[in-house]
């Protein structure tokens, strides 16, 4: 009797582990949506077919103790059953684990190839934003030359104005003839670099200031002496 008992509880153990084992299986098959996930159901699945191996081994040799020889042939050719349905349930399980392996492997190449895809579209995006800036600054800087230019003309205009205009200021002539040379000198340093950042900018702009600043007050000491 108490080897029936032993037999049966050996039994259930068996039938258990089995649906367990297989219940891993699905999971790795449809859950499995990581390496680490895969992994952690490998480790279950293995545990839960080498407890099955021992269980089977266990039932075997309760049926080799049974006295009667019907009981322990009975219990062997189930024995030899459990084992093909095993075998199975190892295959079954090496092959769920391979093709989720090739599955993941091939999901990560996708992800990877449409990262480098990504990454490709948004560098091509932020060379032709630099490109269209690069164009736009030096279309500015070349309008600012171009002002700047006009600007030089003018004053070597107004020079010769007030030139013609006063004899006290015809004395300064060559004083603004030199002038002129430093604006013709200023006026090629313009063109040359005039590409140049917004600091640059502001230092001509300062030095043309300076320059009027200095001819005003030359006219003025000439017409207006003190």
């Amino acid at each position: 009797m108490a080897d029936d008992i032993h037999v049966r509880l050996c039994l259930q153990d068996i039938v258990k582990l089995d649906l367990e084992a297989k219940a891993i299986i699905q999971d790795i098959r449809h859950d499995a949506d990581t390496t680490d996930m895969l992994d952690d159901f490998s480790a279950s699945g293995r545990r839960k077919i080498s407890d099955l191996r021992n269980k089977i081994a266990e039932l075997e040799r309760l049926g080799l103790e049974q006295i009667r020889d019907t009981d322990r042939d009975a219990i062997l050719v189930n024995v030899e059953s459990l084992r093909q349905k095993l075998s199975s349930t190892v295959t079954s399980f090496r092959q769920a684990i391979l093709s989720t392996k090739l599955a993941l492997d091939k999901k990560s190449k996708e992800q990877l190839l449409n990262g480098s895809s990504k990454i490709r579209k948004r560098n091509q995006g932020n060379k032709e934003t630099l490109a269209k800036t690069a164009n736009d600054i030096s279309d500015m800087l070349m309008s600012l030359n171009r002002t700047m230019a006009d600007q030089v003309k003018q004053s070597e205009m107004n020079v010769t104005t007030l030139a013609g205009s006063s004899q006290v200021v015809s004395d300064t002539h060559d004083e603004f003839h030199t002038m002129g040379g430093h604006i013709q000198n200023s006026q090629r340093l313009l063109t040359k670099y005039g590409r140049r950042e917004f600091t640059d900018r502001l230092l001509i702009l300062l030095a043309l200031v300076f320059f009027f600043s200095t001819v005003l007050y030359i006219v003025k000491k000439r017409i207006w002496p003190s």
